[in-house]
């Protein structure tokens, strides 16, 4: 008989770590850099990537790699891994496929750290990036591939605009010119929506956000769906197609088949780069997931009440919720988040910038942090704060108006969070 298959609020409980007889029910952390073995040919089999096991803590670890396997679950793949940032993740998704000469897709309604990461840094890299918006046409989007195009990446809720991907369109355009799509689905969490199921590829996630829900450790993850059929495209992907001369000639896509990619991060990236997470901040991860499934209808349902309060203040032009009957998210959102999408908006004052500043210094309950999605409500300007290093173009081509403001909707009683919104407003 077939096993029934687990609900997304059992695996966010028990999936990862499974004790055996005797061990620990809590998740151990293993705070450890090295593991003994009784003799060389052991260590030489694990070098050699012949065994499973651990041996060095910046490669693998018993914690992280119980917190990647639930992730992994979580969003329907075939193996994860932790990073120790959010940029971290993002970077080693593309990097990990692309390298010098290389060129990527990217939406242009994107976080500001990732907005940079592509315009500046990877340029540096000599990995170059055309930006396009999610809401052209399928022709439009297409023209900006080369034959040196190896990734179309996007957001499944945009950070801050709140916009919503149409999933399915960009896979269609990313298998249409041969190259995965990766998204980033840290906004929506797999409890609100799985890319995968849309034809996505690969997900990155940070960590420190929805899944840590409390704002006390900074962690990312790149999952695989292990859909994508590198050896069908071998010549765009050397790096996993072709002998690895720098790791014993092995060839990432025969040996390990679906964790090819995945295994290439390991293999590559964590032992040259090194962005690993710390066991400590993976059982706190850990922590935070148990109770993702919950936190997440919490924050959902909250973020409705505000938005539909804010949308009829008087004083406020104009608020982005793809909830929002009207908001033109809103369809997509029924489609892809039709169990609520994430408790962030975007709203404008009537007003101008200087507005927007005094409504935010006004406020009690609700704090200015540079952080989003935990479980304190919080608030930011971006054109002044995350997003300051971007030009007046860039803002736009981003989707960030000067008025911007990003709240993002915590777990409190959500008549208190009215409450401080309604006499911050009053202020004005």
């Amino acid at each position: 008989m077939m096993e029934k298959k687990k609900g997304l609020g059992t695996i966010c409980v028990q999936e990862g770590w499974r004790p055996k007889n005797g061990q620990p029910r809590v998740l151990p952390i293993v705070e450890s850099t090295t593991f003994k073995y009784d003799n060389s040919e052991e260590m030489a089999d694990l070098f050699d990537l012949k065994k499973d096991g651990y041996f060095y803590t910046r490669l693998q670890n018993p914690t992280n790699d119980a917190v990647a396997r639930k992730i992994a679950a979580l969003e329907g793949g075939v193996g994860a891994v932790l990073t120790s940032s959010g940029q971290a993740a993002t970077f080693y998704a593309v990097f990990n496929i692309c390298e010098a000469g290389d060129h990527i897709v990217a939406s242009n309604e994107i976080y500001g750290g990732t907005y940079n990461l592509f315009n500046v840094t990877l340029r540096k890299l000599g990995i170059d990036c055309t930006f396009v918006s999610p809401k052209s046409s399928e022709q439009e989007i297409g023209a900006a591939f080369k034959p040196n195009t190896k990734v179309l990446f996007g957001e499944t809720i945009s950070n801050p605009s709140c916009d919503v991907l149409d999933i399915e369109k960009f896979a269609r355009i990313a298998h249409g010119h041969g190259v995965p799509l990766i998204v980033d689905n840290t906004f929506a969490t797999p409890i609100n929506c799985r890319p995968f199921e849309w034809g996505a590829d690969i997900v990155t996630h940070s960590t420190t956000k929805y899944m840590d829900g409390h704002a006390s450790q900074v962690g990312g993850a790149v999952v695989d769906s292990g859909h994508f059929d590198w050896e069908a495209h071998a010549d765009k992907y050397p790096g996993l197609t072709q002998p690895d001369e720098s790791y014993h000639g092995i060839t990432y896509s025969r040996q390990f088949g679906k964790m090819a990619y995945c295994t290439k991060i390991v293999s590559q990236l964590m032992r040259d780069l090194g962005s690993i997470p710390s066991p400590f901040n993976s059982f706190l991860l850990n922590l935070g997931l148990e109770s993702l499934h919950l936190r997440m209808a919490r924050h959902c349902s909250n973020a409705q009440e505000v938005a539909e309060y804010l949308r009829e203040h008087p004083k406020v032009a104009w608020v982005h919720y793809p909830g929002l009957r009207g908001d033109a998210n809103y369809d997509l959102a029924q489609k892809y988040l039709p169990n609520g999408s994430c408790g962030v908006m975007a709203l404008g004052l009537k007003g101008d910038k200087d507005t927007a500043i005094r409504f935010m210094d006004s406020l009690k309950m609700i704090n200015i942090v540079t952080h989003v999605a935990d479980a304190r409500t919080c608030v930011l300007h971006p054109a002044s704060h995350t997003h300051r290093q971007l030009t007046d173009e860039q803002l736009k081509q981003a989707g960030i108006a000067p008025d911007l403001i990003r709240l993002s909707v915590g777990i409190e009683d959500v008549e208190d969070i009215i409450s401080d919104l309604r006499q911050a407003l009053a202020q004005e």
